[in-house]
C-alpha cells in the first residue's frame, strides 16, 4: 500500500477530530470511542447519567463505513472462535481504563495536539502497557486461532449500528438525549455521520490502530524472534494524526498549552497512567485498540465483535458503578477497578502462554 494512504488516514482523523470539537462536540473530544460508547449506552437506557446520553453518529459511522468498504473490497471474512469470552472481559476493562484516564487512545492524541500536557501520562502509560503486551506475545501468549464462522455471526455489530442509525433518524421516545453536560454537546448530524463514515472506511483500508502504531517503535530493530518487516505505515498514520490535529487545533483556536484547567482531564495522573497502561496491555492481547476492535468487527471478525460488546458493557457499568474519572479525580471504585483489571490481564496473559511455541501465527500476521 502506498504510504500516502497512511498519511491521509492520519490527516482525516486529526482534522476531523478538531472540526467536530469546533462545531459542537465537547472540547478535546472531537472523537473518543469510550466517551461515545458511554453516550450511546446512556441513550439506550443502560445507565442513568443524564449528562452522558446521546446516540453518537460518529461511532455508528466508523462501523458502517468500515463495513461498506470491506464488502466493496471483498474483505468481509467471517471468522471467530478465539476465546470470545476473554475478549469480552478485556474489552470491558479497556473502557474502564479509558474512562479513568478520561479518553480513549484517539482522544489521548487529540488532547496532546490541543496542548494538554496532562495527557502525556496517558501516552507513557499506554506505551508501557503495549511493551508489556508485546513481551507476553513474544513469549508464547495466544488466545487461539480464529476459524471460519457463519456469516450471520459476523453481521451482529454492523446490524446493530444500522439499527442505531435508524433510531438516530426517527428519534423514538424511548431513546434518551441529554439536555445538559457532554451528552448535550454535539456537532451537526450530517457532519458527524459523514466524518464517521469516512474515518471508518479509511481505517478499514489502512488497518489503522493507535496501539499498533506505537508497537512499531518496539518492533523496529533486530528483534529476530518477531521475524517481522520494518513496516512504517501505522507509525506514519500516528505521526500524521498528531501533526494535522495540532495544526487544526491552532487554526481553530482550540490549542491551549498547559497542565491546569484543561477540559476532559484531571490531576489524578497516577491513576490515569495505570488506566492507559491497562488499555495498552489489553489492546495488544486482543490485537487492537478500541477503534480497531470496531473496525475488525465490521470486517467479519466476531472475536472483535465480542470485544466490542464487552466495551459496550463496560461503558454502561462505569457509569452505573461510578468508576469513571471526573474533573474532581478518580473515585475509589475506579481505582479498585483498575487494579482488578490489571490483575486479570496479567492472569490471562500468564495462563494463556505456551512455552516454546513462539509467536502465534494470528499475532504474527498482526505484527506484519
Amino acid at each position: 500500500m502506498h504510504k500516502g494512504w497512511f498519511i491521509l488516514m492520519g490527516a482525516v482523523i486529526g482534522i476531523g477530530g478538531a472540526v467536530l470539537a469546533y462545531f459542537g462536540n465537547p472540547a478535546n473530544t472531537g472523537i473518543c470511542v469510550s466517551c461515545f460508547m458511554e453516550n450511546i449506552t446512556g441513550a439506550l437506557g443502560l445507565h442513568d447519567n443524564v449528562r452522558m446520553q446521546y446516540l453518537r453518529p460518529e461511532l455508528i459511522g466508523f462501523v458502517l463505513g468500515a463495513f461498506a468498504l470491506a464488502l466493496a473490497r471483498k474483505e468481509f471474512v467471517p471468522t471467530g472462535g478465539s476465546s470470545p469470552m476473554l475478549r469480552f472481559l478485556i474489552g470491558f476493562f479497556l473502557i474502564v481504563g479509558c474512562t479513568v484516564f478520561i479518553g480513549c487512545p484517539v482522544k489521548m492524541v487529540l488532547r496532546l495536539a490541543a496542548g494538554d500536557l496532562g495527557a502525556m501520562v496517558g501516552l507513557v502509560g499506554l506505551t508501557i502497557g503495549i511493551y508489556i503486551g508485546l513481551e507476553f506475545i513474544e513469549n508464547g501468549f495466544r488466545l487461539g486461532a480464529p476459524t471460519p464462522q457463519p456469516k450471520a455471526n459476523s453481521l451482529l455489530i454492523p446490524g446493530l449500528m444500522l439499527f442505531l442509525l435508524l433510531l438516530v433518524l426517527i428519534k423514538p421516545a424511548f431513546i434518551y438525549e441529554s439536555a445538559k453536560g457532554s451528552g448535550a454537546m454535539h456537532a451537526p448530524l450530517l457532519l458527524s455521520l459523514g466524518l464517521g463514515l469516512l474515518i471508518g472506511g479509511l481505517a478499514q483500508y489502512t488497518q489503522f490502530c493507535i496501539t499498533g502504531g506505537i508497537a512499531r517503535i518496539f518492533l523496529w530493530g533486530p528483534r529476530e524472534v518477531l521475524n517481522c518487516p520494518r513496516s512504517t505505515g501505522l507509525l506514519l498514520s500516528l505521526g500524521s494524526f498528531f501533526m494535522f490535529a495540532l495544526v487544526a487545533s491552532l487554526l481553530t483556536g482550540q490549542f491551549h498549552f498547559g497542565l491546569e484547567g484543561q477540559p476532559s482531564s484531571n490531576d489524578s495522573y497516577g491513576w490515569g497512567f495505570l488506566g492507559m497502561l491497562m488499555v495498552g496491555f489489553g489492546s495488544v492481547l486482543i490485537r487492537g485498540c478500541p477503534l480497531r476492535q470496531l473496525v475488525g468487527a465490521s470486517q467479519g471478525d466476531s472475536d472483535a465483535a465480542a470485544a466490542v460488546l464487552g466495551m459496550m458493557a463496560g461503558a454502561a457499568m462505569v457509569q452505573n458503578w461510578n468508576l469513571a474519572g471526573t474533573p474532581a479525580g478518580t473515585p475509589l471504585a475506579g481505582q479498585v477497578a483498575v487494579l482488578v483489571g490489571l490483575a486479570l490481564m496479567f492472569a490471562v496473559g500468564i495462563m494463556n502462554r505456551r512455552r516454546g511455541y513462539g509467536i502465534a501465527p494470528e499475532y504474527q500476521a498482526g505484527l506484519d
